[in-house]
């Protein structure tokens, strides 16, 4: 599998499929930062153009998954390496725990360690969900949302594409937050949320309107 990013993120997924048993040809994509070596950890590759990943994708294996944070960037980045023959691929904490019933979880998710799905979850394509994070029942979280460590959501909310939610936040229940909406650290969001909104507070409020995001 390559790993889109090499810092950061991205060892936090490696640490995940170390859980999963799953080091065998693993490598690391990084052509941002001119300050790594050639192996993270002395062990893994880190390919550098995109020659070189359309190389591994074709010799080596195509599934791919994104080790960087930011929910535009990593939709940018899922249609960069899907171009050049990858396979979106998700990694899940196997110390994640996932209720039995009525769950779908779609291409591309990175779910960490100690997060908690209940039950009739639906998790769109590319979401992440990161460290210790909870989801209540019939909840759904659509493409490319990034939830930041320890973000609670209840039950009966519906968290919009590309939307980030942040640090110790928490989402009430019957909530339902728009698209390409910015949650705050901290916040407790009480009410629905529109489209393209930055929220902020305890209850959150909206301090600001955000550009939308085209694809």
């Amino acid at each position: 599998m390559l790993i889109i990013g090499a810092k950061g993120f991205a060892k936090e997924v490696l640490e995940v499929l170390k859980q999963l048993n799953r080091l065998e040809n693993i490598a690391f994509y990084d052509d941002v930062n001119h300050d790594i070596g050639d192996f993270l950890y002395s062990e893994f590759p880190i390919l550098k153009s995109e020659l070189q990943a359309k190389n591994f994708f074709e010799k080596v294996g195509s599934e791919f998954t994104i080790g960087i944070g930011n929910p535009q960037l990593r939709y940018k980045l899922y249609k960069k390496f899907t171009d050049l023959g990858g396979v979106y691929a998700s990694t899940v904490s196997p110390l994640a725990i996932i209720g039995s019933f009525g769950n779908q979880i779609g291409a591309g998710c990175n779910i960490m360690t100690s997060t908690v799905i209940t039950n009739d979850i639906t998790i769109g394509e590319g979401v992440l969900i990161n460290l210790c994070c909870t989801v209540g029942h019939d909840t759904l979280i659509d493409d490319f949302v990034e939830l930041c460590p320890d973000v609670n959501i209840s039950g009966n909310c519906h968290i919009g594409k590309f939307s980030f939610i942040g640090t110790n936040s928490t989402v009430l229940p019957n909530v339902r937050i728009g698209k390409n909406v910015i949650v705050g650290a901290g916040s407790v969001v009480t009410k629905d949320v529109p489209d393209n909104s930055l929220v902020i507070g305890t209850p959150a409020i909206i301090k600001k309107d955000l550009p939308p995001f085209e694809v």
